[in-house]
């Protein structure tokens, strides 16, 4: 079977006008298969060089595939569970940037280069005052920027039409922000002229991002299965679901020489991406962590399950729609769309996504997403949200334990031992409390202003009530206390 390559796509050459940082499955599932998708369009016409951040991995398979791959996006689509596969042609090439260094360095002299793409993971937008100037590359991803962003400041003389446009992914607050911090950090630490300063505060751009897209990768498993499905081998072809989110935030309107929106892509410039996140992070995010474990002690092992399962799937309506959505600030159509859409992710047939990979670190998980909603409840009616309170006590019951092993708390369902996997010092919390009296376990649990950052039983009723919800679970079963509040 012929291996994908560009002699079956017949690629159009565009002008590189993207290089991006990172070359792995979620980049290629998303921002390149948008890129893509713009190109046919003709909203965008460029095309990318991916760079090869780290000194893990290689390069093989793309130079055999010419950089032509697959994406295939499965999920529900107007409630029709469906396979949508793209051959994606938008990567012109991959470099290497430590064993290729002098062509990686030279992508920054490319006049037509606009656009700088980066995922280097949470840890990659971090400044070390250690990096040098004179290591090729430096090491850390804000080096590696600050000295690409140098050579071009060099190669153009300073013109501030050749500025760049950072667009970073990376899943921390403000990304971008926090991007442009540590490169202006770099250029102090590495006494950098004034004049270059000045170019890439003036000339550069930082947006701030949000993305959402589950991606689920390389189908090892099934991967002749594909192939013979696609009528070619493809080596570095990627899986995910249809739904995608893409957020940037802009100092300076960028959506005119980045048209995705034109192309009829998912891509929402604003002056404030804040929203937006609070908007995942406490309806989808939310949603996740106030059913899991509950649905978990029901009985049920994948999220998929659990929206088959009416009493979990109902009592996560009820959360997201009747005490998550009032607190927040976005339109309530919009906000009802999207929860909808949420719920469609949920039941996706081609996704198993279980319910104790979710359940790490609920303690700290509850209270970024969970926690604001139902202070926000109380601030606004109050009172307390029934269900976001009753998963506290379904948080509780599920980290039931008494015995830590191999750095895991060891709980049980029904005669089934799980692992219940946190930081230790949660850990050793419930396994020294989970078997007091429910009023003592209930008020030392809401009183760690470590896990929770303030005393939660100051919270008019909200002991009394995780109190009565955490006996109900022990006396009855978790099904029967969650049909009882539903």
């Amino acid at each position: 079977m012929k291996v994908l390559d560009r002699s079956m796509t017949g690629k159009k050459e565009r002008p590189i006008r993207v290089v991006q940082y990172g070359e792995g499955n979620f980049l290629r599932a998303f921002v390149d298969y948008m890129i893509d998708i713009a190109n046919e369009k003709g909203t965008f016409d460029g095309d990318i060089v991916l760079i090869k951040p780290i000194e893990f991995g290689n390069l093989d398979s793309f130079h055999r595939q010419d950089c032509q791959y697959t994406v295939s996006l499965r999920g529900n689509v107007n409630g029709e569970g469906r396979i949508i596969n793209r051959v994606v042609t938008s990567v012109a090439d991959v470099v290497d940037a430590i064993n290729e260094y002098e062509k990686y360095q030279a992508l920054a002299e490319i006049d037509t280069l606009r656009f700088v793409v980066s995922n280097t993971t949470e840890a990659g937008i971090v400044y070390d005052a250690s990096d040098q100037f004179e290591l090729n590359p430096p090491k850390t991803f804000p080096g590696k920027l600050t000295k690409f962003l140098y050579h071009r400041f060099e190669t153009f003389q300073g013109d501030k039409s050749k500025g760049l446009v950072m667009l970073p992914v990376e899943l921390i607050d403000d990304n971008g922000i926090m991007l442009r911090r540590c490169v202006l950090q770099q250029i102090e630490n590495w006494g950098l002229s004034d004049e270059f300063r000045a170019w890439v505060e003036e000339a550069c751009v930082f947006t701030a991002t949000l993305v959402d897209r589950i991606v689920t990768g390389y189908p090892r498993a099934t991967e002749k299965e594909e192939w013979e499905k696609l009528g070619y081998e493809d080596h570095i072809m990627v899986t995910g679901e249809p739904f995608a989110l893409w957020v940037i935030e802009s100092e300076k309107d960028i959506s005119r020489e980045f048209d995705l929106p034109g192309a009829g892509l998912p891509v929402i410039f604003t002056g404030d991406h804040h929203p937006y996140k609070q908007r995942k992070v406490r309806i989808l995010n939310g949603a996740h962590t106030s059913f899991v474990l509950a649905s978990w002690l029901c009985g049920n092992d994948i999220v998929r399950q659990s929206m088959e399962d009416e009493d979990v799937r109902n009592f996560m309506n009820k959360t997201i729609f009747e005490e998550v959505i009032p607190t927040l600030t976005l339109p309530e159509d919009e906000l009802k769309e999207f929860a909808g859409e949420v719920v469609n992710r949920f039941n996706n047939p081609y996704v198993d996504h279980a319910l104790l990979a979710i359940s790490l670190n609920s303690v700290s998980k509850w209270r970024a997403r969970c926690l604001p909603s139902l202070l926000g409840y109380v601030d606004k009616f109050g009172k307390l949200p029934t269900h976001l309170t009753f998963s506290i006590a379904a948080l509780m019951a599920f980290y039931h334990g008494t015995e830590i092993q191999d750095g895991v708390l060891k709980g049980d369902r029904n005669g089934q031992t799980y692992d219940i996997k946190d930081d230790l010092a949660v850990l050793e919390f419930f396994r020294d409390n989970c078997n007091k009296d429910t009023v003592s376990f209930v008020t030392a649990y809401l009183g760690r202003e470590d896990f929770h950052g303030r005393d939660l039983n100051t919270v008019s009723g909200l002991t009394d009530a995780v109190v009565a919800y955490l006996d109900d679970i022990k006396a009855n079963g978790m099904r029967a206390a969650l049909c009882r509040i539903s």
